[in-house]
């Protein structure tokens, strides 16, 4: 098939475009950098540079590559994740928005299937530790991260809702492997290796990792695979802070963690990562997993985090 993605240059797009080449499709890959977008062509992939913002600039990519198939893999990230930042994920809300609205408006080239990013992140933090894809999100979280919660809803609904397109929506986990925050060389590693990044109270807090070949992995079947709606792709085991983080830290041969009161992580970091510590609910794949025919190459981040 003629797929186009949207973002091919980020963590998950780099490894998706030569997942997608070995499946046999046809891929024509957008990034807003001529530099990043010339590193397409040697994975297989039509390097098209591109504002996803610019609406008649996305449109003409499309009518160009007539894909049978979007993906959407827009964020603008910062390489600094400090969530006490008011403006923090503004830029990749804003994708989410309005870049989403014009992935949409090319799909009239006569692509009538979208494959969008989402995250696993956002369930509301009440109830059992793993959600499913029905369960509430966290409409209400503090800002900056209610803002995002709102900007994903918006993308969610737009790609699920849009009349005449088979909207699938992927919400990733915590993404891990090469070009994330986790990556050895990443911001996380980096805050972990120096003891910046505690345990936090009762580090209670439920995460669902994915590693970034497991979620190219999980796009490619849904290109073709499964019914329109809402997936988690995460791995087999949700899990708490107080597991994952010395599991983490062993890997990259740094020392234990420290453990800080709440109290003390809200004052220094804010009310959304003291939460996230205490109080995150984790996904289920299930319905990924019947519904895609998906397998994960690391079931958990026990194996997956000393991966090289």
């Amino acid at each position: 098939m003629r797929i186009l993605i949207a973002g091919a240059t980020g963590a998950i797009g780099s490894r998706l475009v030569p997942a997608l080449v070995a499946a046999g499709h046809e891929v024509t890959g957008t990034s807003r950098s001529p530099e990043r977008a010339a590193k397409l062509e040697p994975l297989g992939a039509t390097p098209a540079v591109c504002d996803a913002l610019d609406r008649d600039a996305m449109v003409a990519v499309a009518k160009e590559a007539r894909p049978e198939v979007v993906v959407h893999q827009l964020t603008a990230l910062p390489k600094v994740p400090d969530l006490r930042k008011d403006d923090i994920y503004q830029a990749t809300d804003r994708l989410r928005r309005e870049g989403t609205a014009n992935l949409i408006a090319a799909l009239e080239v006569g692509a009538r299937r979208v494959v969008a990013q989402s995250i696993a992140f956002i369930y509301a933090p009440e109830g059992g530790p793993v959600k499913s894809e029905d369960a509430p999100v966290a409409t209400g979280a503090p800002p900056p991260f209610g803002r995002t919660v709102a900007a994903v809803r918006n993308l969610e609904t737009q790609v699920t809702e849009t009349p005449g397109i088979g909207g699938v929506v992927l919400r990733y986990g915590w993404l891990y492997g090469p070009g994330t925050y986790f990556a050895p060389d990443g911001f996380i590693a980096g805050e972990v290796r120096k003891r910046r990044y505690p345990l936090i109270g009762s580090a209670a807090g439920i995460s669902s990792f994915i590693h970034v070949d497991d979620a190219a992995s999980m796009t490619v079947a849904a290109v073709d695979r499964g019914a329109p709606g809402i997936y988690n792709a995460v791995d087999d085991e949700p899990i708490a802070l107080r597991d994952w983080l010395p599991i983490y830290a062993t890997a990259l041969g740094a020392k234990k963690p420290f453990r800080v009161p709440r109290f003390v992580a809200r004052l220094a970091a804010g009310p959304v990562v003291a939460g996230m510590a205490t109080t995150l609910r984790g996904a289920s794949n299930a319905r990924g997993k019947e519904e895609l025919g998906w397998t994960l190459r690391y079931p958990s981040v026990r194996e997956g985090f000393a991966a090289p």
